[in-house]
């Protein structure tokens, strides 16, 4: 067994584990929070990227250093950019029919995400000018 199927089962494990205690504490009646979120958002971020990526030791995938490995990187990046532009603004019209009101920090955070990639491949283009 490889590194890459040892990690992912462990990760796999930890994620179950989390999440099979904050579904407990949900039935108890107990606050889910900050913690649990960030535990498994983190656990499932590190389970994703083991199984993505080899190792050079093992030669068992792509690497990220090569250049598929970059492309990958820089086209998930962009996929992964609009597709949180999509959840943020989905978040501001659900809070919109459900609360009757817009938050204001969810406004401010989908305005920022509208022009966080134009400024950056701004920011970009003026270094290879």
């Amino acid at each position: 067994m490889n590194t890459r199927k040892i990690g992912a089962a462990i990760f796999v494990t930890a994620t179950l584990i989390v999440v099979g205690f904050t579904i407990y504490k949900i039935i108890v009646g107990k606050d889910v929070g900050f913690n649990e979120v960030i535990a498994i958002g983190a656990l499932l971020m590190t389970f994703f990227s083991t199984i993505t990526w080899g190792t050079k030791e093992e030669k068992d995938g792509i690497l990220q250093e090569e250049e598929l490995g970059q492309r990958i990187t820089e086209k998930s990046a962009k996929v992964s950019y609009f597709l949180l532009t999509l959840f943020i603004f989905g978040a501001v019209v659900a809070d919109k029919f459900i609360n009757e009101t817009i938050n204001i920090f969810l406004l401010v955070l989908l305005g920022l995400s509208m022009i966080t990639l134009p400024f950056i491949e701004f920011l970009i283009s003026r270094k290879y000018q």
